[in-house]
């Protein structure tokens, strides 16, 4: 098979790759000249594990193909991709206009039966507009080119997403003809022979399987953070709580860690949109609005706490961030808690060195050089006031405590994830913040 996937994003440059995999012959195409010379020489525009030495391996077996040509690619393919952007518009809806510029493109350029596959994350009914613009196109060129369009939402997580995509919980399909449906088959047939399931269904529904999939997803992390607020009110112990519920099979030990909230490039903008979505039809989403509430005010419980702990001056003092990037593994800085916390940190005088194993280039897009950016997480504690962790990179998980005292003007930890142990800490001298446990707060420090 030949397959052209348009978009060397995160979803577009894994899914090329991921197929190229296993053997199938894949263009991946970009209109940004620049990507795609610096994908030719191996230079990728995302941080993944593995992907670089993936990338490299099917490029150096000829399998896998960079072009900003899509006339070019799309010529002769069985399968064509769009996975461009679907950026969150100012009232919230998914912005198609990249997604419609390419289908009307394959619609001027095809030259066989294809099938257009929606991988981008798309509100329920695009199909049918992706379907309109490509026989716009092909009737201004008075051709009649056979065609499907089917939906393929992505399931992938940042920092995880090989194994997703090789090794799939479930593969989502929404097609409207069996000849659709037997090319989409015998796309993925290399990952069905392991077992994992392929789910045929209506395009319509393929399409709302996504953001349910998400806002259900981001629905146990703000439930969870609001239980954990309360849990500190209370005087109960959230870790606690989240192994008592978490052993129900119903309910689930996944996504119900307590912590600063959630960010990254799906959950903001797919609840956002659904939201959006359900008011253009006339229905509230009333969970999903106070999801996204909670999500908001969940990102400041971290500054909140360093702001009690300090009596309310934080003029002059200095901070060290451990991580920026909104989940470990990835260098994706959208919508990071981080991003909150260093801003209301510098709005009232303070300043930061921050850590992170590879979000710092992305992460001076955002803040440039209004803080300062530790070549090590140690170098960034050096005579900070106190250190809050904001993402739990596996090298945060056990550091030397020892050193960490000594580094610090003042020995005080603010975890926004809990991945230490308050009782250990307290009897090391720490005065130790997480969320959902109360402490015992001490007296303001000047």
């Amino acid at each position: 098979m030949k397959i052209a996937v348009v978009g060397t994003g995160y979803v577009g440059l894994v899914t090329g790759t991921c197929f190229a995999e296993v053997g199938i012959d894949v263009t991946c195409i970009d209109i940004d000249e620049k990507k795609i010379t610096n994908l030719r020489n191996g230079i990728l525009p995302i941080y993944e594990p593995g992907l670089e030495e993936m990338v490299a391996r099917n490029v150096k077996q000829g399998r896998l193909h960079f072009s900003t040509s899509l006339a070019e690619s799309i010529k002769g393919a069985d399968v064509a991709f769009i996975a461009v952007g679907t950026p969150p518009g100012e009232d919230g809806s998914a912005d198609l206009k990249y997604v419609l510029a390419v289908a009307r493109g394959m619609g001027e350029n095809m030259d066989n039966y294809t099938v257009i596959v929606t991988k981008s994350t798309v509100p329920v009914g695009t199909a049918a507009k992706v379907r309109a613009e490509v026989e716009g196109a092909l009737a201004k060129r008075g051709a009649s080119i056979d065609f499907d369009v089917a939906s393929n939402p992505e399931f992938l997580k940042e920092g995880a997403a090989i194994d997703d995509f090789l090794k799939p919980d479930r593969i989502v399909v929404g097609v409207a003809s069996e000849r659709a449906e037997e090319v989409m088959r015998r796309l993925y047939k290399p990952f069905l022979l392991n077992g994992h399931p392929i789910i045929f269904m209506d395009i319509p529904s393929a399409e709302m399987t996504k953001y349910a999939a998400n806002s259900m997803l981001a629905t146990k992390i703000s439930f969870m953070n609001d239980i954990a607020n309360l849990c500190e009110i209370m005087g109960a112990d959230v870790n606690k709580v989240r192994q008592g519920i978490g052993s129900d099979a119903r309910i689930g030990t996944k996504f119900i860690y307590p912590g600063i909230g959630y960010g990254g490039s799906c959950f903001p903008k797919d609840v956002k949109a659904l939201i959006k979505t359900a008011q253009e039809n006339g229905y509230q989403m009333q969970v999903l609005q106070a999801v996204e509430g909670v999500n908001e005010a969940q990102k400041e419980v971290l500054f909140s706490k360093v702001k009690k702990h300090f009596g309310g001056e934080l003029a002059g003092k200095k901070f060290a961030i451990w991580g920026l990037s909104f989940k470990p593994k990835t260098d994706d800085m959208r919508e990071a808690p981080s991003l909150v916390i260093i801003e209301k940190l510098l709005a009232e005088g303070a300043t930061v060195s921050a850590y992170d194993p590879v979000a710092v280039a992305e992460a001076k897009h955002s803040l440039g050089d209004r803080i300062t950016y530790a070549k090590d997480q140690f170098e960034a504690l050096v005579d900070a006031d106190a250190l809050l962790v904001v993402t739990e990179w596996p090298e945060f998980r056990s550091p030397s405590f020892e050193v960490v005292g000594r580094l610090l003007k003042q020995k005080a930890i603010f975890d926004g994830r809990n991945i230490y142990d308050a009782a250990e800490l307290k009897e090391l001298g720490f005065t130790y913040h997480c969320i959902g446990v109360k402490t015992d707060h001490k007296e303001p420090v000047a």
